[in-house]
């Protein structure tokens, strides 16, 4: 990925210099015709080094630089037709104008705005072709510059068309995610609740056997608290952010390791291994931070639904394309008192998120008789 930005990189200045150069050789024949047809004709080059120049300042004064030269333009083409000598249409001055006319197209706000400026750049052109009727010639330069200003218009149209497109399916990709964020704000409440509800009921067991023990659950249950509340601040934040906002949660292997080793203080030990092949480069952040979700889902279920289970084996394998995190759970049935709370959507969510990334889930008894949560991801 970063070597292809730095090809378009390139690409971009390597193209930007081809322009000036262009523009640099247009300027030295419009000094050559001045040169050729006296004094009046100067004013045409003038106009051209203007052009340049609004052309190098254009992210910055887009639109004023434009009316800059529009004005120069037709002050330049009224004096010339004043002064009766007639006189060609400046090269370079066109060639900025007609580049300005795109840039004004394709990123001027509102459109209306780049329309009128739009059409105003072929009036000032209409007034170059006949305001310098060089030896009867005028129709023959309207006609040219006509044509060269619809070809600019034209394309100038189409790419605002596709950004405009581009723009809204940007906005729609980041309603959809906000919905299913909002979809999923239920179950992250729910993991984290199941996980104080059930230290809670653990407290409650040790007191009677032993009181001393009592303290630990307690920071556990108020650190379970905590992490509930920071991982909805997360996701409220994700939720009411205009622009991009980054989710910090499930970006990294790290994280996925971390959680792993909270779990396994708190509960049953889980034997996590990542293989080969993985990093955090070759997973795309939309897996990572599915992976964490599945990886939390079947975490949480584990804690629910088989509290006395003895280990946990998971394990994040690559296969050619495909990357597989399986999670596996041996030694227990469920516990009748947690399973009394009741189960809830959070696979089927975690299997419509997995399967919006062209993967699969699957939730259901082994061979071996273990419980496992398996979830696919196809990487390209």
């Amino acid at each position: 990925m970063g070597d292809s930005k730095r090809v378009v990189y390139w690409i971009r200045r390597l193209s930007e210099l081809a322009m000036y150069g262009w523009l640099g050789l247009l300027l030295l024949i419009d000094l050559v015709f001045a040169a050729g047809l006296g004094p009046q004709q100067w004013l045409v080059p003038i106009c051209g080094a203007a052009g340049i120049t609004a052309l190098v300042l254009r992210r910055r004064f887009r639109t004023q630089g434009y009316l800059a030269l529009l004005g120069l333009s037709f002050v330049t083409s009224m004096t010339l037709a004043a002064i009766g000598d007639g006189g060609l249409p400046g090269m370079t001055e066109t060639g900025s104008l007609l580049i300005l006319t795109l840039g004004v197209l394709r990123h001027v706000e509102p459109v209306r705005n780049a329309a009128l400026l739009s059409c105003l750049g072929l009036a000032v052109l209409m007034a170059e072709a006949g305001g310098r009727e060089y030896h009867n010639a005028g129709l023959m330069f309207s006609f040219l510059l006509f044509a060269s200003w619809s070809l600019t218009a034209g394309v100038g149209g189409y790419l605002r068309f596709q950004q405009e497109r581009r723009i809204e399916a940007v906005h729609s990709v980041r309603r959809a995610e906000r919905l299913e964020l909002a979809r999923e704000l239920h179950d992250l409440v729910a993991h984290h609740i199941t996980g104080i509800v059930v230290q809670a009921q653990a407290a409650r067991t040790v007191a009677e056997s032993s009181p001393q023990a009592v303290l630990p659950a307690l920071d556990a249950i108020a650190s379970a608290g905590s992490d509930a509340l920071t991982s909805m601040r997360r996701m409220v934040t994700v939720l009411r952010a205009e622009d991009e906002a980054g989710r910090t949660p499930g970006v990294t292997l790290a994280d996925l390791r971390m959680m792993t080793e909270r779990f396994s203080a708190e509960g049953p030990k889980v034997a996590f291994e990542i293989g080969q092949g993985i990093d955090d480069r070759t997973l795309p952040p939309e897996v990572m931070t599915t992976l964490h979700r599945v990886l939390l889902e079947a975490l949480t279920n584990v804690r629910k639904h088989a509290a006395r289970t003895a280990w946990v084996e998971a394990e994040l394998r690559r296969l050619e394309q495909l990357v597989t995190l399986r999670v596996r759970n041996f030694g227990s049935g469920p516990d009748s008192r947690v399973s009394r709370l009741g189960g809830g959507f959070g696979l089927v969510g975690m299997a419509e998120r997995v399967e919006a990334l062209g993967g699969r889930l699957y939730a259901g008894p082994s061979p071996e008789g273990a419980w496992e949560v398996v979830a696919e991801f196809p990487l390209s």
